[in-house]
Formats: C-alpha cells, structure tokens, sequence
C-alpha cells in the first residue's frame, strides 16, 4: 500500500519498483496531478501555475480536482494571501468557471490516466461517446476476458498493457469517486463525430510506419482519424495510404509489393494542412 494515500501500490510490467494507483487523491502525487489537470491540453485554467497550486494544497484548499471548482468558496481567504488581490482572486474564478464545460476526450486526458495522453483519450472518447458510459464500461472491464475487456482492447492503439492502467484507475474507489464528483461540478460534453464529408481522408484506411519529427505517430492516427480516416497496423490490398516516417522498416516494404501509394511526412502534412 501507498504510505501516504493507502491506495494498492502495484508492480508495473514485472519492474522491482512499486507505483501508487490512488492518482487523484495521492497527495504523493496530487501536485503533479494537478498541474497536469489545470494544463493546456487539458482543462486550461489560467491562474492555476505551480506555486499556487502548491499552496492551495498546503493551505488544505485543494485536496481532488473538483475542489478547484469549489475556489470560489474561499474568496476571502485567497485574497489575504500574499501575491493575491481582489483583481487577480476575480481572474481566477472567472477562468475556472469558464472551464466549467469540457469535452469528453479532454476531460479524459486531464484525469493523468497512466499512457493515457491526447491520442489515446480521444479513442476512448469516440469509441464510448459518453461519460457515463466509459465510467461504466471501465468498470465492467475489471473482469479480464469479459465482453467490456475485450471491447477495450479491440480499440486500435489501446493494448493489454493501456487497458490495465485503465481498470485500475477505477478500481480504486477514490479515483471513481473524483470522477463522480467533477462531473457534479462539470458538464462534459458528449463526442460529437465531426463533418468529414469534404476530408480527403474520408473512408480512406491508413498505415503509419517510422518515427515522425513534426508529430508523434499517436497524433498522427488521431489527425487521421479526426478527418474521418481509419488507421490500421497493418498493410493489406484494402490499405489507401501508408505515411512512412524515419526508419520505416517492413511495412514501407510491403506497400511496395502491393502498389499502395506510399506519402512521406511532408507530403502527409500538406494533405492534412499542416
């Protein structure tokens, strides 16, 4: 168990070293959680640096995320706090209200899910289009070879190993109860499957291979899939394109076998408009 939380402390990938699972209600952690929580790829809350951050903590103001939203109960007690005015203690509840509606997949993104980053916060969100029913779906899938579980790991991009770190987080009560009490504080919108009916990409089947220098490839399949294109693993007959990045090994190779047009990352760049 977590000294400081009493969450399961768990071995990850058979490593000698034990990592905490509390994640939100660790105050081990809760700093580094938080900042990630309040940053720009996820809630974006202006006010929100370290330092404060750190010092709401120590003053026992923030103790889970959704205590954020509950700031502007301790109005007074921020202003008489060195570096705060009415003017900046305004600010900063008036950024935090503006933050109080949210995307599913940045909601996803900002909870520091373990090798849940951007990409993979974005599939889970098209794939389960609501909260209530990821929540419940992550749940269900505690049960390893249950139809939830294998739901999970049949999302291209989400492997055994992802979908672990995901049903540990919810089998920590903690962590299901910040959830539950955000999205008191919250309105999470619903994925919403964008227009791509003028996307060049759209109904196309890509294949991304190599290292890419202006994005990630996780960003890369995200890109892809934004614009109405399915990413697969592998090269076959039925595959549009393959966008080869440095190092492209067997897959560039076998693209040329089968005549399927190969792009470079500048050529995928331009397509995409970026």
């Amino acid at each position: 168990e977590c000294p400081e939380c009493g969450s399961q402390a768990v071995k990850v990938n058979d490593e000698a070293r034990r990592c905490c699972t509390g994640g939100l209600i660790c105050p081990a952690q809760a700093i580094e959680r938080l900042k990630h929580f309040v940053s720009r790829d996820a809630f974006d809350i202006g006010g929100m640096g370290s330092k404060h951050t750190e010092s709401f903590i120590s003053d026992g103001l923030i103790r889970s995320p959704a205590d954020i939203f509950r700031l502007a109960d301790h109005v007074n007690h921020i202003k008489n706090k060195e570096g705060w005015g009415g003017k900046s203690v305004e600010n900063l509840i008036a950024s935090i209200d503006d933050k109080r509606v949210i995307s599913l997949e940045r909601f996803i993104y900002a909870l520091g899910i373990s090798q849940v980053g951007k990409a993979t916060a974005q599939l889970l969100a098209k794939h389960y289009g609501t909260l209530s029913t990821w929540r419940k779906a992550m749940v269900a899938a505690e049960e390893l070879g249950s139809d939830a579980f294998s739901d999970l790991t049949n999302i291209d991009g989400i492997g055994p190993s992802v979908a672990g770190d995901l049903v540990k987080f919810f089998q920590e009560e903690h962590n299901y109860q910040a959830v539950a009490d955000l999205e008191e504080q919250l309105t999470i919108e619903d994925f919403v499957t964008p227009d791509v009916s003028l996307s060049p990409l759209a109904g196309k089947t890509m294949v991304f291979t190599g290292s890419m220098e202006k994005m990630s490839r996780g960003e890369a399949k995200s890109k892809a899939e934004s614009l109405g294109a399915k990413v697969a693993g592998s090269v076959s007959k039925k595959t549009d394109f393959v966008v080869i990045g440095a190092e492209a090994g067997s897959k560039a190779r076998k693209a040329e076998e089968l005549g399927v047009k190969i792009l470079s990352e500048l050529e995928w760049l331009e397509m995409v408009g970026i």
